[in-house]
């Protein structure tokens, strides 16, 4: 294999497939890019077994087709620290020399015959969509899921279909995010899969075109998700997502409307007077607006109070942790939102319209 590179293009690509290679691991060939030319193309893959990335690079001038498995961080940092427009990538069995102006590399490699196999696109997608749908579908989710719980099927964000309608759900279980889309499908019949958070961080990095149209493929314990260029996949989380339904409320009978910036600012300030043993914030709603107020042993006391434009119901104190509402706040992007209580114990909803939804459980305040 001979290639010459835009070594901006290659940066980029390693990169990106980088993000799915195991950086320790007793298999060696999981430590590797697979590096494939073809007549007009360069294709760099990546696995750790669980999320398979494989991604082509047309910036490239192929001299000689053919295939290298190269330990991936070395390759990146040789690429990374070059200073030169274009490099050089030549194969000789099992080693990698990479030339630019004024250096030379030679990387012991792997018989690229040892790579896992990645995962082929086959047949129609089971449904499409923009991939700045699919962004903001899994960006108002994402953030909500669970760390290292126990509980596996909470450690990924449920995707669900139904006909053209398409929802991603995720819980730690102090809150929940719900995001709503719809797709392109001529199947109308329903289909659900839990997709691990890692996998869903590398879509946001690979599919970075809000042009581009995502293909998606839902098979038996994997889901594909293909554009043009790229391709991911990854295993699907065991187990059955809580039903998520049955932990919304109903109505609450206290809304208030606010403004989001308004909001945000009121919140990040209230919290600057907050700890791990009291890290809750009291909000007072009414007639009069909203009050938010703070209070830690030895810290101090904040009190911050802001305009509601529109309140309905009776008065309530209500606390919560003001990084799970700030998690929320910051993907949203419509300037009102719509907080909505039943009692100071039951937990509260922001809505921003019928397409998300973000239930929160409230803290004790002492």
């Amino acid at each position: 294999m001979k290639v010459i590179c835009d070594r901006g293009a290659l940066v980029e690509s390693l990169n990106l497939v980088g993000g799915v290679v195991v950086a320790r691991t007793p298999k060696p060939v999981l430590a590797c890019v697979k590096l494939t030319a073809t007549e007009d193309l360069l294709t760099l893959a990546g696995t750790d077994l669980e999320v398979a990335v494989r991604l082509s690079t047309p910036r490239v001038e192929v001299q000689e087709v053919g295939e290298a498995l190269v330990p991936a961080d070395k390759l990146q940092q040789i690429v990374r620290e070059s200073t030169d427009p274009t490099l050089t990538i030549e194969t000789d069995q099992d080693v990698a020399r990479i030339t630019g102006q004024d250096s030379k590399f030679k990387i012991f490699g792997h018989p690229p015959a040892d790579f896992p196999p990645i995962p082929e696109f086959k047949g129609d997608p089971d449904f499409e969509i923009s991939a700045a749908d699919l962004h903001r579908l899994i960006a108002m989710t994402i953030f909500a899921t669970a760390r290292e719980n126990s509980r596996y099927a909470i450690n990924g964000v449920l995707l669900e279909r139904d006909g053209k309608k398409l929802a991603m759900v995720a819980t730690d279980g102090h809150r929940l995010a719900l995001a709503r889309g719809t797709c392109k499908t001529s199947d109308e019949a329903g289909r659900s899969a839990i997709v691990p958070t890692k996998a869903l961080n590398l879509l946001l990095r690979l599919f970075d075109d809000a042009e581009q149209t995502v293909k998606i493929k839902i098979a038996d314990n994997q889901i594909l998700f293909q554009t043009d260029e790229a391709l991911l996949a990854s295993n699907l989380v065991e187990g059955n997502f809580p039903p998520y339904n049955d932990v919304i409320p109903k109505e609450g009978d206290k809304k208030a409307t606010l403004d989001t910036d308004v909001f945000v600012s009121a919140v990040r300030r209230a919290a600057l007077l907050t700890n791990e043993e009291s890290k809750g914030v009291r909000m007072a709603f009414s007639d009069d607006g909203l009050t938010l107020s703070s209070r830690a042993p030895e810290m101090g006391e904040a009190e911050v109070s802001v305009p509601v434009p529109q309140y309905q119901g009776d008065a309530i104190e209500i606390g919560f942790n003001p990084g799970y509402l700030l998690d929320a706040l910051k993907v949203i992007d419509t300037g009102q939102v719509q907080f909505e209580f039943k009692a100071p114990n039951k937990p509260g909803v922001l809505r921003t319209g019928p397409n998300f939804l973000y239930v929160v459980m409230p803290v004790n305040l002492q």
